[in-house]
């Protein structure tokens, strides 16, 4: 009989934890898109920093100064190249 309620306080013991993994593999399996979606912004995020990074050392040689911010990195991310020429220009028309 003691090993049957050593077995029930076991499973007790340990239900709050199966019951919080189950909630967190349901979560997961709901914000799956949302959080891909995510991890991909961060990771565009982080090249279009590197790119000003890079463009900020050959930059004074060509005359385009951007300036490397989380902003102008996150245009970069979600527009691309036309971001990139959407900051020139705002660049240009700003410096005047």
């Amino acid at each position: 009989m003691e090993k049957v309620v050593a077995a029930v306080e076991a499973l007790l013991n340990a239900l709050p934890w199966i019951v919080g993994g189950l909630i967190l593999v349901v979560l997961l399996a709901a914000l799956r898109r949302p959080l891909e979606w995510l991890v991909r912004l961060v990771a565009r995020t982080g090249i279009g920093l590197m790119v000003l990074w890079g463009l900020s050392g050959v930059g004074g040689l060509v005359g385009v100064h951007l300036g490397v911010n989380l902003l102008n990195a996150l245009v970069l991310a979600l527009l691309g190249v036309p971001g990139f020429g959407l900051l020139l220009m705002l660049n240009w028309v700003l410096a005047v």
